[in-house]
């Protein structure tokens, strides 16, 4: 299998971002980390053997990004309002730089945005917000409210980044339509801590007349043995 380490320098996050790509050929897949998570994550944990059939057949790309949770939302050490803006420095990161640089590799401009637990969260919300760039929304185990990492701050910037907020409030049709034409799954184990926040995303989504696809598997679900299952069966 192609493997390849790739870093620069980001200007919207002024520090240096790490990426490591799977595969030579495909449909590009944007792989986030979970929780305080590391662009490695997803191969120490087995993700990418799960999907080691179609990366070596050249039928997927992995594209497995950095994240600085530890920086922006984890950051009880600054101001909530510090924390918001650099996790939209992270968006602006992803959506300007990472984005771009999968369009001039992969072989297909449709992005499968891919993540479990916080690394759901992260695709989906960048999905919903941006619709546009993106083909395909695989969330596993997510969790969709990042009210608890506020300290009570709220303000427009922290709405604009929380989709139980702004999902049931939009009304632009361009974008609503443009989520319809995107493929959404939604997945949570039967006593998954985030299966309460599943249901309710889906929930959201139906009052907006957004198909998507919600499983709801037996057992815990909340694991990388599970999300090794569902990523090689949803992709």
């Amino acid at each position: 299998m192609h493997t390849d380490y790739v870093h620069w320098w980001s200007p919207r996050l002024e520090r240096t971002m790490e990426i490591m790509v799977y595969g030579h050929a495909g449909t590009p897949i944007l792989a986030f980390p979970s929780s305080m998570g590391r662009f490695y994550e997803w191969r120490d944990f087995g993700m990418v053997d799960a999907l080691g059939h179609q990366l070596h057949h050249g039928q997927n790309q992995l594209f497995c990004v950095d994240a600085v949770d530890g920086e922006s939302l984890y950051n009880r050490g600054v101001d909530p309002y510090v924390r918001i803006k650099r996790h939209q420095q992270y968006e602006q990161y992803i959506l300007q730089e990472v984005l771009p640089f999968i369009y001039d590799r992969a072989t297909s401009d449709f992005v499968i945005a891919a993540g479990a637990s916080f690394g759901a969260y992260h695709a989906a919300n960048l999905v919903w917000k941006q619709p546009w760039s993106f083909g395909k929304l695989i969330a596993m185990s997510g969790a969709f409210d990042i009210r608890s990492f506020m300290d009570g701050f709220y303000d427009e910037n922290v709405y604009f980044s929380n989709p139980v907020d702004y999902l049931p409030n939009l009304e632009d049709w361009g974008t609503l339509d443009a989520i319809r034409d995107t493929h959404l799954i939604l997945t949570a184990g039967e006593h998954d801590p985030c299966r309460g926040a599943n249901d309710s995303m889906s929930h959201i989504l139906d009052s907006k007349g957004i198909g998507h696809y919600y499983e709801r598997a037996d057992g815990f679900g909340h694991d990388w043995p599970w999300w090794q299952d569902q990523i090689r069966r949803h992709v």
